[in-house]
């Protein structure tokens, strides 16, 4: 969702800085490795106190649910989704359910029938049991799954799925540089065919 549907890097910065001033961490080394991931499991890489652990998430969570007003749309998401019949696409994100829903719904996109929250599973990304869920509720096969991600935990974790994956955006790693990249969802036409597949052009 973030950096594939929904820009949310100014409150990601906002929260992910917050977090790094208060425990004299580098602020550009905890948004990068919190990029993609699950806030929980970022959180739990910097702090050993549990108190502080459960406060600091609560804290985020809070922050995620309350800051839509800078939040906007990827170009072309709104568009690719809407040429999609409703069915047929889903959300895996990092984000907690409920506000991936909200952030999604304040800049103009539906929400699909199927989301999956970091609430809804036990391994968040680079862990696959996100896409693999996501693929079965949609009552598919994750071989017949295409992901759109911008970072590398959660291209990792399409490709551990076994789903294909189009990265979206200027991210680098080296499992990001050897799959197939579009600048946005600009470049990305969705087609019925006549076996009732969905056929993808990456332009």
């Amino acid at each position: 969702m973030d950096g594939t549907l929904v820009d949310s890097n100014a409150p990601v910065d906002v929260i992910w800085n917050e977090f790094s001033d208060a425990h004299g961490l580098d602020s550009t080394e905890v948004r990068a490795y919190a990029h993609g991931r699950p806030s929980r499991a970022t959180v739990a890489t910097y702090l050993r106190d549990d108190q502080q652990i459960a406060h600091w998430i609560d804290r985020i969570h809070h922050l995620e649910a309350t800051m839509f007003d800078v939040v906007t749309e990827i170009p072309g998401a709104g568009a690719l989704v809407r040429s999609l019949p409703e069915d047929r696409w889903a959300v895996v994100t990092s984000a907690i359910r409920e506000p991936a829903r909200e952030r999604i719904g304040a800049v103009g996109i539906r929400v699909p029938a199927v989301l999956i929250g970091a609430d809804d599973v036990t391994h968040g990304k680079p862990d696959p049991e996100g896409y693999r869920a996501g693929a079965a509720a949609l009552g598919l096969d994750p071989a017949d799954c295409v992901v759109f991600e911008d970072t590398d935990a959660g291209a990792k974790a399409g490709l551990a799925a076994g789903c294909r994956v189009v990265v979206v955006g200027q991210g680098r790693s080296e499992t990001l540089d050897a799959l197939p990249r579009v600048a946005d969802l600009t470049h990305v036409t969705a087609d019925a065919t006549a076996a009732g597949r969905i056929g993808l052009t990456l332009s």
